[in-house]
């Protein structure tokens, strides 16, 4: 048998394991069982009433979280000459183009966003089976195909996180740190979810979210009710 550790067990007590919380219950309580010495992210998972073998149900997008993501992502901004400037001068960690495909197909990864102007886009196919199954490679639908990109790093910087539902129908995000005040939990995570109930595909019959836990990086899930969602 699995010992429980005395952390586990403190946490365990504070919440009832067969409940379903509001999503305002639930940011509070997530402060409360996360007993991390570090500042733990607090992260959402939700099942959707999608196939998504089928493209007419792929759910993916991107949202700007009104209070940040608390994390600081890197930015990797791929273009030609006359965009770097504009690319570094709003914050992008790294800019270039050849150099980098080069360094992603020896095993560089060391970027959380990757955003790319249209002309390129050729390039990359170079490396997509490296960036596609991580989730970095860019999208025209999260804004990370885009001419505009000083807009573009900025909103990433500034809190914006891309999304997919993978192949057992879920979506796993970021939404806030446990350092954050329990509202500004809620209201990311409300944020995250309304996005997510716009993007329902027509083709989706019957209930589109199942079911949605909210966790930390070391506490148990809680789940939260659906009902508030207009589905």
């Amino acid at each position: 048998m699995t010992k429980i550790s005395k952390n586990r067990k403190l946490a365990l007590s504070k919440y009832d394991a067969t409940k379903v919380y509001t999503l305002a219950e639930a940011a509070k309580l997530i402060k409360e069982i996360t007993t991390s010495k570090f500042d733990a992210s607090v992260d959402l998972s939700i099942r959707l009433g999608v196939d998504p073998r089928k493209a007419n149900q792929m759910v993916r997008g991107s949202v700007s979280l009104p209070h940040g993501s608390g994390k600081t992502l890197r930015v990797l901004v791929l273009c030609t000459p006359d965009k770097e400037a504009e690319a570094k001068a709003a914050g992008a960690d790294y800019v270039g183009l050849d150099e980098y495909i080069e360094k992603i197909k020896g095993g560089w990864l060391e970027m959380d966003v990757v955003i790319a102007t249209p002309s390129v886009m050729g390039k990359l196919s170079t490396v997509a089976r490296v960036l596609g199954p991580r989730g970095l490679m860019p999208n025209p639908k999260t804004g990370t195909v885009t001419m505009d990109v000083a807009k573009a790093v900025t909103e990433s910087k500034g809190g914006k996180i891309d999304f997919k539902v993978d192949k057992a129908g879920i979506i796993q995000s970021l939404v806030a740190k446990v350092s954050f005040d329990s509202k500004k939990i809620e209201e990311n995570a409300n944020e995250l979810l309304q996005t997510i109930v716009k993007l329902k595909p027509s083709s989706a019959k019957g209930q589109y979210v199942r079911s949605v836990y909210m966790s930390s990086t070391m506490s148990p899930s809680i789940q939260i009710d659906t009902k508030f969602m207009a589905q």
